[in-house]
């Protein structure tokens, strides 16, 4: 995403509310990629004072520490995967604009979709391939290696719900570039 660099045809920083079923999916998934981010906030709290209290405990009371790595592993995957859907709502994503200043605004809009398009194929093929994980960790009851042993079913379903989340909210932004946005309040347009 560019900052304080305005690209015709790029996508614009405020979000665009459609009216219908279109519009009330946008807002319950904004809804819960706000929730989410919450979360994944927490979460790399939770990871970062767990991992220095391993610090300590190892170095200053010779303590053990198998279950700290895990548990700070589990977050941040969990802050990482589950904020992939807000991040993308707000384009966030790190992205190449080199084209995007040379091609004209019509031709720009069309490689955005399919960018747009390849990469909810291509997440579309993460999500399930990570929903297949989750389900071989949990009928087979797979755990990590460690003493701890947490079960692999935690990492695998953070993926595959955030994976999941991502591709709902890139199946959104895909549909939303055929529909007309809903007239802002104000407008005067005649709904």
């Amino acid at each position: 995403m560019s900052h304080g660099v305005e690209i015709p045809g790029a996508p614009g920083g405020a979000p665009v509310v459609h009216a219908g079923a279109l519009g009330l999916v946008e807002l319950a998934l904004a809804w819960v990629n706000r929730a989410v981010m919450y979360v994944g906030m927490v979460a790399l709290a939770v990871a970062s004072l767990v991992l220095t209290y391993s610090v300590f405990s190892r170095y200053l009371f010779k303590a053990a520490t198998d279950w700290q790595d895990e548990v700070a592993v589990f977050c941040i995957v969990g802050a990482v995967f589950l904020a992939g859907g807000w991040v993308q709502s707000q384009r966030g994503h790190v992205g190449i604009e080199a084209l995007a200043s040379l091609l004209p605004p019509a031709v720009n809009r069309a490689r955005l979709l399919v960018v747009d398009v390849l990469t909810l194929a291509f997440c579309a093929f993460f999500a399930w391939k990570s929903w297949t994980l989750f389900h071989e960790a949990w009928v087979d009851k797979m755990t990590t290696s460690s003493t701890f042993a947490p079960p692999l079913t935690i990492p695998y379903g953070l993926m595959a719900a955030g994976m999941s989340l991502l591709v709902l909210q890139l199946l959104l932004q895909v549909i939303a570039r055929f529909v007309r946005p809903a007239p802002a309040e104000g407008d005067g347009a005649a709904s």
